[in-house]
């Protein structure tokens, strides 16, 4: 960050009096900029014994699979965030569960919350962010070809929770290297 969003002069590090963390300040009109993790959203979509993938035409990590998600929007909730997401990279409908998996990625400044949704129907297709779309079962899952750790673990979760018989919330901050 160099300039104010306020003024448009140059900022400085520094900590705010009040404050224990260094943060861009304007030199000019003394605004303080803060700059708070990303939240990311997404669904974990279902349908029987398979779950809905999304072949990823952008960076990072174009061409590997992931569960459709992306950046929660202002004025969002989390759940209507992940439906949205869902929309936009497959084309797909869903009916909204629960909340499944939350990471807390300190390390990247990051959360993500997956939710389960059931698909509204089978009519989906690759959105502008996805090369692909397509249903796999546990055994059919590329696993080597999987986009990020929480998609894995998501997965992981799922199908040893289904087979359990028992869905239940995780909430994971410490499978990842900090780096």
């Amino acid at each position: 960050m160099n300039f104010c969003s306020q003024c448009g002069k140059s900022l400085k590090q520094e900590v705010p009096e009040g404050d224990n963390r260094l943060r861009y300040v304007c030199s000019q009109c003394s605004t303080i900029h803060y700059e708070n993790p990303k939240v990311i959203v997404g669904c974990l979509p279902v349908h029987e014994d398979q779950i809905l993938l999304c072949k990823r035409a952008i960076k990072p990590r174009l061409g590997l699979w992931t569960l459709p998600a992306g950046f929660l929007e202002n004025g969002e909730t989390l759940a209507e965030g992940a439906a949205r997401e869902t929309l936009e990279e497959a084309n797909a409908r869903v009916s909204m569960g629960g909340l499944y998996t939350l990471f807390s990625l300190p390390h990247i400044s990051q959360v993500y919350a997956f939710f389960l949704a059931e698909l509204a129907d089978l009519d989906f297709y690759p959105g502008e962010e996805s090369l692909e779309t397509k249903l796999f079962s546990k055994e059919k899952i590329p696993w080597e070809e999987l986009a990020f750790p929480v998609i894995s673990e998501t997965l992981k979760y799922y199908f040893s929770d289904r087979e359990e018989n028992s869905l239940q919330i995780r909430y994971l901050d410490h499978l990842f290297d900090r780096k």
